[in-house]
């Protein structure tokens, strides 16, 4: 896993211009401890920084093609091919020869051999740019999934790219500005293809790529969700899914540096903690995130109804693997350190920054013993996981149903509610969020032979793959990559995916409840109580003395004259809330979400300063 960015001109001579670009790849430092390089030639400067996961000794980037003392193409690439050993076997016997073991090799060949449309034959996690002179043209690839992240800004006759935004913002061109569009965007909590947040910045799609010529980018789509009948009865589905998903799970234990598993105690995390133990002779390590005294003192809530690690702790012992709870604490979770670790992980303000904290923390500590983790996310999205599948006043709405659950709780959308009335009417989180949902919608044809009810359902289940599940893969790219860890996500093999996607409603729910053909697929490895848990999202501590530490941190910012949050709040409600004497209230999500964002706000605006063109 790797951090990547460069700068193209078309126009500008750019072979002095090598320290422009570390200086881009100098931010993108965590997601590759282990090196760093940067090539340049007249019209396109490259960097790279290495996290060494396949080929450790090996595979230095920018890595360079040569023919004849031309160059050919320079590829620089974040990510895993798991079928590089196939397709590198395809390439010798076209005639192609290798100087290296790993993957980033066979990534160049291929594009040598087939062009932009290589990216079809690759399966794993990617995104990579290839420099071709001969062509005179960058190429910029995504996964199908977008698991892992490509950026882009136009710099007037060029262009800039980089794994995270943090890299083009870096560069003298690339101005941090957020428009109306944008902080919609941001606080209705929705990833529409393409966009990014930051004025002037797109984010190549998932499934695509990016071309860019003297004076042209395109984006072509090389894959998309198929929508199609499902042919198979209850029972085969069941096995297929098996199937499918434990094949997964053996080609993403592919790693020459040391691997574990993330685990909840959900059936997500349980049935990949399973299959890893499964497939090969040494005993998985798994790692579980939990607080101090969480257990002890759990108290039931709309979300939890009971708390993950002894379920984690049984599942280990079921499948026999090496267990080890990550216990955090309030003051860890408080750490001001912490807090902008994770914001300057995402470089943006998010409504779930204690959760984002201890995924920093737990990801942190797993780095100290492992290089790679497998997690269970995705599962939800695919098998209809979550409340927003299953409560039909949330799925027929003409909105995501995730907004629509936000909008219940404030007017404007999930932790808005100390903002100030005339900036968010301005922003329209409502209006914004119906008019992505309507392209969504427009997006999905009707499958012959599908039901009103199913091809609603198939509407939902694209809107959480395509809008919502960006978020996730996002979040887990910027907080691992934080700390130099490589994440992999099992249930987002691409096969997997298609196939399950089709799977009628009325199947994914055969016995009344959510994700029915999962917990069938793999009933047999796991705990009855495990299998037959509720979904319980990740935890938040229920520690009041978490509270004491919003209450001291929203009075300081609210009391701020010179604070930059300040002209966008609620002046009346903050000053309400800032004369109670007690702790920001941690249970439910109202208050304690409302809080969080009004400090993230503070410190993205502070410390990224952001000009704000609303």
């Amino acid at each position: 896993m790797c951090g990547i960015a460069g700068w193209v001109d078309f126009e500008r001579g750019l072979a002095e211009e090598a320290s422009t670009v570390r200086a881009m790849v100098a931010t993108l430092a965590n997601r590759g401890p282990d090196d760093e390089a940067v090539w340049s030639d007249a019209r396109a400067a490259l960097g790279h920084r290495r996290l060494a996961v396949i080929d450790v000794d090996g595979s230095p980037q920018p890595m360079v093609a040569e023919e004849g003392g031309r160059t050919l193409a320079v590829l620089v690439h974040n990510g895993e091919i798991y079928n590089y050993r196939e397709l590198r076997t395809q390439l010798e016997s076209l005639g192609h020869r290798f100087r290296t073991a790993g993957d980033t090799e066979v990534v160049l060949r291929a594009y040598l051999q087939w062009g932009e449309r290589c990216a079809e034959r690759l399966d794993g996690m990617f995104a990579f740019a290839v420099w071709d002179p001969q062509g005179g043209k960058l190429v910029l690839v995504r996964d199908r999934l977008g698991i892992k992240p490509l950026y882009y800004a136009g710099t007037g006759r060029g262009l800039v790219f980089g794994s995270e935004p943090k890299a083009l913002l870096a560069h003298p061109s690339v101005e941090c500005v957020v428009d109306t569009e944008g902080m919609a965007e941001l606080l209705a909590y929705i990833a529409t293809p393409g966009h990014a947040v930051y004025r002037g910045m797109r984010e190549v799609p998932a499934g695509h790529v990016t071309v860019v010529r003297d004076g042209s980018v395109t984006e072509s789509r090389y894959w998309t969700l198929p929508n199609h009948e499902h042919p198979d009865d209850l029972a085969t589905t069941v096995e297929t899914v098996r199937g499918l998903l434990q094949e997964s799970v053996a080609s993403h234990l592919v790693s020459d540096v040391p691997l574990c598993t993330l685990l909840s105690g959900g059936v997500d995390s349980s049935a990949i903690a399973a299959f890893a133990a499964m497939s090969g002779s040494e005993r998985p390590r798994t790692f579980a995130v939990d607080f101090e005294g969480h257990t002890e003192r759990f108290r039931k809530d709309f979300w939890h109804e009971d708390p993950d690690a002894p379920y984690a702790a049984e599942v280990a012992r079921h499948v026999g693997t090496d267990h080890e709870p990550v216990v955090l604490r309030t003051s860890d979770l408080a750490d001001p350190v912490v807090d902008a670790a994770a914001l300057r992980a995402q470089d943006l303000p998010r409504p779930i920054p204690d959760m984002d904290r201890s995924l920093y923390l737990l990801l942190r500590a797993v780095r100290q013993r492992s290089t790679v983790a497998l997690m269970g996310e995705v599962a939800d999205e695919l098998f209809g996981g979550y409340q927003s599948f299953r409560d039909p006043t949330l799925v027929d709405t003409a909105n995501f149903p995730w907004v629509t659950m936000g909008l219940r709780v404030a007017p404007h959308g999930m932790s808005t509610g100390l903002l100030d009335p005339g900036f968010l009417k301005k922003i329209d989180v409502p209006g914004y969020s119906a008019q992505r949902y309507a392209e969504t919608v427009a997006e999905v044809p009707r499958v012959p032979g599908e039901s009103a009810q199913e091809h609603t359902m198939r509407v939902v289940g694209h809107a959480h793959l395509s809008r919502w599940l960006p978020l996730l893969l996002s979040r887990d790219d910027r907080l691992s990559m934080a700390v130099g860890l490589e994440l992999r996500v099992p249930y987002c093999d691409h096969r997997l995916v298609e196939y399950v996607y089709n799977i009628p409603w009325a199947m994914k729910t055969a016995d009344g409840r959510e994700k029915s053909v999962l917990r069938s697929a793999v009933a047999d490895l796991l705990p009855a109580s495990v299998t037959q848990r509720r979904k319980s999202p990740f935890p938040i501590t229920q520690d009041p003395r978490y509270g004491d530490v919003l209450r001291a941190r929203f009075n300081a910012v609210v009391g701020d004259p010179s604070s930059p949050v300040r002209p966008l709040l609620d002046s009346v409600a903050c000053a309400e809330l800032a004369k109670e004497d007690r702790p920001i209230a941690v249970d439910g999500w109202g208050e304690r979400r409302n809080v969080e964002m009004v400090l993230q706000l503070d410190a993205w605006l502070r410390h990224y300063r952001v000009r704000l063109d609303l």
